[in-house]
C-alpha cells in the first residue's frame, strides 16, 4: 500500500499533535532556519493506496492533485465502482477530512463519500465539479469527524459511484488533526497542496468539456482491486524495464536551458554523388525502421544507401506520434535500445534526472504511454545514428519510380527527385523496402494487397467488413494469466453476427497526429480557419479532442481528426494525388481545432480549455509547425512466405503460448487493432471495421519469412510485413518495425558475409545470431533482455525451438525429469535439422501439466537455465558477434 504520511511541528500545536508527528522536514528546518517547500500535512494517501472494486481506469490526462495520477469511474460505463481507503489513525481525535479530485465540469456534483469513525458510519456527498482548493488554498472539507485506534471497528473512508450524475474522481484523501486544519484556513500554517500541486508532474489534460477519448489513460497492471497483485505486477513491471521509474520524482531544473542544437546531423549526399553507383544494401524509406536497417547493416560491414522520399528521417516518432506504443517496457533490440538511451540523456541533461519530464520520457510499462519523445528530440537522435556511420550513405528527397527485375533478382533501382523529373539509378546487392506505403515492392511486382481480407480466407474470426462496438471494460484474461504487460483497458465488444464478413480495399483511418502544447510562451494558436473549413463537418464529430496523453516539457499530441474511408486511394496513389489527401486530412485537424477553440456551439468555459493548447513554436518550423508527415497506418501488406494471420497471435490454449516459429526476429505485444474502415454503421452497431482485441491478443513471434517475398530473393520488407489485416494491428507499432527494421539489417549483413540472397541465408544461424546481440525474439514475462547473460541469451533462442509452452521461463527451478527427457531428445532433433518446434511445444504442455512422481526431483538435480545454458553450448559453433 502506498502510504505518505506527513508533519510539520507549529508551536503550540505541539502538545495537541504530540512529538510522534515531527517530520524530518520540520526537523531540518528548525536546525538549519531554512523554509522548506509546505507539504499537505496530517495523514495524506494517494489514490494507489485504495482498494478497489469495479472497472476504475487510472489517468494521466489531467494533472494530478497529489502523486502522478488519479482513477476516474469512467461514467459509470462498466457499472458500480467502490474506492476504500483504511487510513492507520494513531492518535484519537477529531479530524477534518479531505477528498482530493481533479474538477472539471464532467464530474459527478454528487459523490458519495461514507465514513467509518469512531461515532458510526457517515456518510456525505461532494461536488466534484467545484475548484478542489479554497480561496485559502486548502482543500474543501468533507466533514470533522472522531476517529479512535480503539475503536472495534478501524476507520475507513470508501468513495462510489452510486447515483452519480458525472465521472466520479479518486486522486487522494487527507485527514488532518482539526486544530492543524484550523490554523491552515486561518492562514497561519500553509497546507501545503498549492506546493504539491505545482510540483506534480506536468501533463495534458483534456477538454473540460470532452468525455475521454483514445487511449490516453485507458491502461493498467490489470489488479484492480487486488493491492498485492498490483504491487507484484509493478515490481515485474520495474524488473523487466528499460528504464524503470525512480521511486521519487526530483524537482525540474531552473531556469531550463533552451535546446537550440541542431537537429539534422546526417548530411545528405546529391543525386550527382549516389547516381550509378553499387552499394550491399538499399533501404528504400527513412522511417524508423529504414534507419535502424540502415544503420545496423552498416556497422556489420555493408556500405548501404538510405532514401527518403522527403527532408526528414525517423518516421511517425518525428512526425507527431510522440508516443512508443508499446504494452512492454523492456529492452527488445540493440539499436532501439540506444536510440532510447540517448533521448533519455537529452531528458536527463535539460531537465535534471528524475524530473517529471525525465520519468515520463522513462521507457517502462510501469506507466503508459511506455515512453515519449518530443518530435525534434527523435528526429536528432535517429540523425545521430545515421551519422555516426560512414558506409551509410543518406539521400533525402527521392522515391522510387522504376525497379529493374530479372526474375527473382532486383538489380537496380530508378530513383525520382521529389517535385522534379530528375532521375537517378542505383544498383544494390539486397533491397529494403521499409517505406509506409510498400512502394518498392509494388514496382518490384510481388504479390500483395490493400484492404481486408474475407473471414473464410484465413479462418480468422474478425475478418471481413464488420459492424462492432467497443466495450469499454479492462480485458480480464491479461491479468488473470500474469502477463508482464501493460493491461488496455478497452476490449473488443458486441459483432453483428449478419455482418457481411467480405474481403475489400477498405483501410484503417489515417490522421495526423500534431504535436500541440500549453506552454504560452511556446504555443501558436490559430488566427483563421484553413482552407475549405466547413463546419458542419465538426458539429456531430464525436472525437472532440486536441491534446490526449501526457507527454514531456508541456506537450501532448492530438489523435483525434480521423477520417474513416478517405484514404482508401492513398496507398496506390501517386504522390501528387497523395498530397490531395493528406491536405485533406490537414486542413480537417486544422479546422477541428479552430471549430473547438471558436464555434459558439462549444461553451466558452470549454473553448478557453481548449484554447490552452497550441502548435509549438519549436517544432516543425519550416513547416508551420505541422507535422512534415501524416499518419498512415496502413497501406499495401506484402504477400510473402508466411502470412502472419491473427491465428499466429492467438495463444494456441488459455495460458498457453501463441504458435512457436522457429525462425522468430522480432515479437509483438500491442494487441489486434483497427481504427474504423468506413463510416459505415448499422442500429446498433457503431463501427465497421474498429478492433480491440486485447483478450484475443497474446504476444506473439514474427517469422523471417513474413519479411520475405515469394517471387524476389534479395528483398527484405520490415514494415509492411507479409500479415492480413487483423493481424496487422499487431505489427503497425513503431518498437515492432524497430525490431523488424534491425533484423532486416543483420539478414543484409549476413546475406553479404555468406554471398547468398537474403531468402537463401540459413535462418536458424540468423536467429541465433539475433538472440546473441540482445534482440527480443521469445517474450517471456520472467527474462529480460540481455546480451550479456548467457542464460538469458540460450532462453531467448531456445524460445523459439517450442522448448516452452508458455511465458514463463523458470530458470530458476529444478528441471523436471520429463521435461528434461524432451528437451534432451529435442536438442538432438535440432543439431539434426529434424525438430518440429510447435509439436515440442505441444508436448512440453502435455508433460508440465502432470504431477511429477514422488521423489522425482533428487539432490543433484539441474535448474532449468542451467540445462538451457548447456544445451545452447552444444549447439555448434557460428561466426562470433
Amino acid at each position: 500500500m502506498k502510504l505518505k504520511m506527513h508533519r510539520r511541528r507549529f508551536g503550540a500545536l505541539a502538545p495537541v499533535l504530540g512529538s510522534s508527528l515531527l517530520s524530518v522536514a520540520a526537523c531540518l528546518s528548525a536546525a538549519t532556519g531554512k523554509e522548506t517547500t509546505a507539504q499537505p500535512q496530517g495523514i495524506v494517501l494517494d489514490d494507489d493506496a485504495a482498494t478497489y472494486q469495479g472497472a476504475w481506469v487510472r489517468s494521466t490526462k489531467q494533472t494530478a492533485v497529489y502523486g502522478p495520477a488519479y482513477r476516474h469511474d469512467n461514467h459509470q460505463k462498466e457499472g458500480p465502482c467502490q474506492a476504500t481507503f483504511t487510513p492507520q489513525i494513531t492518535e484519537a481525535g477529531e479530524y477534518e477530512v479531505r477528498l482530493c479530485y481533479v474538477p472539471t465540469n464532467n464530474r459527478s456534483t454528487r459523490t458519495k463519500v461514507t465514513l467509518v469513525t469512531a461515532d458510526g458510519t457517515k456518510e456525505a456527498t461532494v461536488d466534484q465539479r467545484l475548484p478542489l482548493l479554497d480561496k485559502s488554498g486548502v482543500p474543501r472539507a468533507i466533514g470533522v469527524f472522531r476517529f479512535d485506534p480503539k475503536s472495534a471497528t478501524p476507520a475507513a473512508l470508501t468513495v462510489t459511484n452510486d447515483g452519480a450524475d458525472g465521472f466520479v474522481v479518486v486522486d487522494a484523501v487527507q485527514f488532518i488533526p482539526v486544530a492543524l486544519a484550523k490554523q491552515e484556513r486561518e492562514g497561519k500554517a500553509p497546507s501545503g497542496w498549492k506546493d504539491a500541486i505545482l510540483a506534480a508532474p506536468q501533463v495534458a489534460s483534456e477538454a473540460p468539456s470532452a468525455p475521454p477519448t483514445g487511449n490516453a489513460s485507458r491502461t493498467s497492471l490489470g489488479t484492480a482491486g487486488d493491492p498485492a497483485a498490483a504491487a507484484a505486477a509493478k515490481a515485474a513491471a520495474a524488473k523487466a524495464a528499460l528504464s524503470p521509474l525512480a521511486e521519487k520524482t526530483a524537482p525540474r531544473k531552473s531556469p531550463v536551458a533552451p535546446d537550440d542544437a541542431p537537429v539534422r546531423l546526417a548530411t545528405s549526399a546529391t543525386p550527382a554523388q549516389v547516381q550509378g553507383a553499387n552499394y550491399d544494401v538499399i533501404v528504400i524509406g527513412g522511417t524508423g525502421s529504414g534507419v535502424v536497417c540502415a544503420v545496423r547493416a552498416a556497422r556489420e560491414g555493408c556500405r548501404v544507401l538510405l532514401v527518403q522520399h522527403n527532408d526528414h528521417i525517423g518516421g511517425m516518432m518525428t512526425n507527431g506520434l510522440m508516443q512508443w506504443d508499446a504494452l512492454y517496457g523492456g529492452p527488445r533490440a540493440p539499436l532501439f535500445t540506444e536510440l532510447l538511451r540517448n533521448i533519455e540523456q537529452h531528458y536527463v541533461e535539460r531537465f535534471g534526472k528524475d524530473s517529471p519530464d525525465h520519468q515520463t520520457v522513462r521507457y517502462t510499462h510501469e506507466h503508459y504511454p511506455i515512453s515519449w519523445g518530443e518530435p525534434h528530440v527523435v528526429e536528432r537522435e535517429f540523425n545521430r545514428l545515421v551519422a555516426a556511420e560512414k558506409n551509410v550513405t543518406l539521400l533525402l528527397s527521392h522515391y522510387p519510380v522504376q525497379v529493374d527485375r530479372q526474375g527473382g533478382t532486383i538489380r537496380s533501382v530508378t530513383l525520382c527527385r521529389y517535385g522534379t523529373q530528375e532521375k537517378i539509378t542505383v544498383q544494390g546487392a539486397t533491397f529494403v523496402d521499409a517505406t509506409y506505403e510498400g512502394d518498392l515492392f509494388a514496382l518490384a511486382k510481388v504479390p500483395y494487397r490493400v484492404g481486408r481480407e474475407a473471414r473464410d480466407e484465413y479462418n480468422e474470426p474478425h475478418a471481413g467488413k464488420a459492424f462492432v462496438n467497443i466495450d469499454h471494460g479492462s480485458p480480464t484474461t491479461v491479468s488473470q494469466e500474469g502477463l508482464n504487460i501493460r493491461n488496455y483497458s478497452s476490449r473488443q465488444g458486441t459483432v453483428d453476427p449478419t455482418s457481411p464478413f467480405t474481403a475489400d480495399g477498405a483501410i484503417q483511418a489515417y490522421n495526423y497526429r500534431f504535436c500541440v502544447t500549453k506552454d504560452p510562451a511556446n504555443r501558436v494558436l490559430p488566427t483563421a480557419p484553413p482552407p475549405g473549413y466547413n463546419r458542419e463537418e465538426y458539429v456531430k464529430f464525436d472525437r472532440k479532442s486536441i491534446a490526449t496523453n501526457a507527454g514531456p516539457n508541456l506537450k501532448s499530441h492530438m489523435n483525434s481528426p480521423i477520417l474513416p474511408g478517405e484514404n482508401h486511394a492513398y496507398p496506390e496513389a501517386t504522390w501528387a494525388e497523395r498530397e490531395k489527401i493528406i491536405d485533406r486530412h490537414k486542413n480537417f485537424a486544422l479546422g477541428l481545432i479552430w471549430f473547438l477553440q471558436n464555434d459558439e456551439s462549444i461553451s466558452e468555459k470549454a473553448r478557453e480549455g481548449f484554447r490552452q493548447w497550441g502548435l509549438p513554436k519549436d517544432e516543425f518550423q519550416d513547416h508551420g509547425h505541422i507535422p512534415y508527415e501524416m499518419y498512415v497506418r496502413e497501406a499495401r501488406r506484402m504477400v510473402g512466405l508466411h502470412v502472419f494471420t491473427s491465428h499466429d497471435n492467438t495463444a494456441v490454449a488459455p495460458g498457453a503460448r501463441t504458435p512457436v516459429h522457429a525462425d522468430s526476429i522480432a515479437i509483438t505485444d500491442w494487441y489486434m487493432d483497427s481504427h474504423s474502415c468506413t463510416k459505415d454503421s448499422r442500429p446498433g452497431y457503431k463501427y465497421d471495421g474498429k478492433l480491440i482485441l486485447t483478450e484475443e491478443s497474446r504476444p506473439a513471434q514474427i517469422p523471417y519469412r513474413s519479411l520475405l517475398s515469394k517471387e524476389v530473393d534479395n528483398l527484405l520488407v520490415p514494415v509492411c510485413v507479409s500479415s492480413t489485416h487483423v493481424a496487422w494491428g499487431a505489427i503497425r507499432l513503431e518498437p515492432v518495425w524497430m525490431q523488424t527494421g534491425e533484423a532486416a539489417g543483420f539478414a543484409a549483413a549476413q546475406a553479404r558475409r555468406t554471398g547468398k540472397a537474403a531468402a537463401a541465408i540459413d535462418s536458424e544461424e540468423l536467429v541465433r545470431s539475433l538472440a546473441q546481440q540482445g534482440q527480443l525474439v521469445s517474450f517471456f514475462n520472467d527474462v529480460k533482455v540481455d546480451a550479456k547473460s548467457p542464460v538469458a541469451v540460450a532462453a531467448q533462442y531456445f524460445g523459439t525451438q517450442g522448448f516452452f509452452h508458455d511465458y514463463q521461463a523458470r530458470l530458476d527451478d529444478v528441471l523436471r525429469p520429463e521435461t528434461a527427457a524432451l528437451w534432451d531428445d529435442a536438442t538432438q532433433k535440432l543439431k539434426a535439422g529434424k525438430l518440429d518446434a510447435q509439436k515440442l511445444a505441444q508436448s512440453v504442455a502435455i508433460a508440465e501439466s502432470k504431477p511429477s512422481p514422488a521423489g522425482s526431483h533428487s539432490s543433484t538435480a539441474k535448474t532449468r537455465g542451467a540445462v538451457l545454458l548447456e544445451m545452447w553450448q552444444s549447439l555448434p559453433a557460428q561466426r562470433a558477434h
